[in-house]
């Protein structure tokens, strides 16, 4: 869906700018026209020559052109593009959009554009990881900005892969998908007049990741969900026109496009922020795996060492999916998820009716490779009319099953 968009492309100074050219190569592969803007710092590690000669186009830098003096209007390409890439965007042009620091023609260009705006990071670990990066990031997202990020997960020594610019295909497939989804939106031109997913203009909360309930400043009661599979669901919705919210817990994933996100840590929250929102949806699919149990006391300072136990009382959380089952009216639909490790078919139906749910999701810790943290997945979708069965799949590919079967219950 790229063919005929006009995309401004800003390139800073990391050493990740010679991706630039393969990222001008795919979209104009693609069929899309693209204007660079270049830092001064971004032609230290590439010449505009290289850039021009990809683009067709003069490569803009200075405010006036130094050949004739000319002025570079930086409103007029706030004006002439579909959308703006920074990519590579190291942390000080981060900086600079968030405060409004307009000191070369890239910031005044992004402060002039009327298009949405997608950024793709870049910087070492250090930097990417450090509480002004993290609050700039945060700050853009909040605007509506999409940050592209490489998907990956925790390790024991801390985030992987962070900070590195995403590989050139994928960002482009992110604009790609972007312009699809805009493109679905419009209104429908089928002869029945009808819209191609019953899920587009339905409003959609997702619970995703875990819960974190804390014992100490420094411990807590958690489990090893990544929210992949919470974040697959949101995608997959919004790629269908749906207005999703989703609250999700202390997970490392990048927010889809499209997608409202609530960040969470404890049950409380989670609970009180997916009861607030549930009245004004259509429809919510509860993927999180929220802790059953918190601590009945909640130390203040970190608990020493001393003797040879600790004994924690726990009390039982608040039941999320069967408040929302109490609230649901018979115009809203409710799916939950059930991860079992014996009696599986059996406590899912028996969960099912407990809950109020319109149909469960289905899967078992004996399945190797499908569960916590993992990238695939295999699930039954158990409802009232009976039990689907499927193979094991990616996870993007689950949530596409798991979405069709909403599809056809609203």
């Amino acid at each position: 869906m790229l063919k005929g968009k006009k995309i401004v492309l800003g390139i800073t100074g990391s050493i990740a700018a010679y991706k630039a050219c393969l990222i001008i190569r795919a979209l104009i592969k693609r069929g899309a026209e693209v204007q660079v803007v270049i830092t001064p710092a971004g032609k230290e590690f590439i010449t505009p020559l290289t850039l021009s000669t990809l683009t067709k186009k003069p490569v803009v830098s200075e405010f006036f052109d130094r050949r004739d003096g000319s002025w570079h209007s930086h409103v007029n390409l706030g004006l002439w593009a579909d959308t703006m890439l920074i990519a590579p965007a190291t942390a000080a042009t981060l900086g600079k959009m968030v405060t409004g620091v307009a000191d070369n023609m890239l910031i005044t260009t992004y402060l002039s554009m009327k298009a949405p705006v997608f950024v793709a990071p870049a910087m070492d670990l250090d930097m990417y990881a450090h509480p002004s990066t993290q609050r700039n990031l945060e700050t853009l997202k909040g605007w509506g900005h999409c940050i592209i990020e490489p998907q990956s997960g925790f390790l024991a020594s801390g985030l992987e892969g962070k900070g590195r610019m995403e590989e050139p295909e994928r960002i482009v497939d992110v604009l790609d998908r972007y312009f699809d989804q805009m493109a679905s939106s419009a209104p429908a031109t089928t002869p029945a007049g009808e819209d191609a997913s019953a899920l587009r203009g339905k409003k959609v909360l997702i619970t995703a990741g875990p819960t974190y309930e804390k014992i100490d400043p420094v411990r807590f009661i958690g489990n090893y969900s990544s929210g992949k599979m919470g974040f697959a669901l949101a995608a997959e919705c919004a790629r269908r026109g749906a207005e999703v919210t989703l609250v999700a817990g202390p997970v490392t994933q990048t927010t889809p496009e499209g997608v409202q996100r609530i960040d969470v840590e404890s049950c409380q929250e989670m609970y009180d922020a997916a009861t607030r929102a549930f009245p004004r949806m259509d429809a919510a699919v509860l993927c999180a795996a929220v802790a059953d149990f918190r601590p009945a006391t909640r130390a203040d300072q970190k608990i020493k060492r001393e003797g040879d136990e600790l004994v924690l009382r726990l009390l039982p959380t608040h039941d999320i999916a069967a408040e929302l089952g109490r609230m649901k009216t018979p115009s809203q639909r409710l799916v939950g998820f059930a991860l079992e490790t014996n009696d599986e078919e059996v406590n899912a139906q028996k969960k099912l009716r407990r809950k109020n749910f319109d149909f469960i999701v289905l899967n078992s810790t004996r399945n190797e490779g499908t569960t916590f943290r993992s990238d695939d997945n295999q699930i039954s979708i158990i409802s009232a009319d009976g039990q689907l069965d499927y193979p094991k799949k990616p996870k993007p590919e689950v949530a596409r099953d798991i979405i069709d079967q909403l599809e056809h219950i609203l």
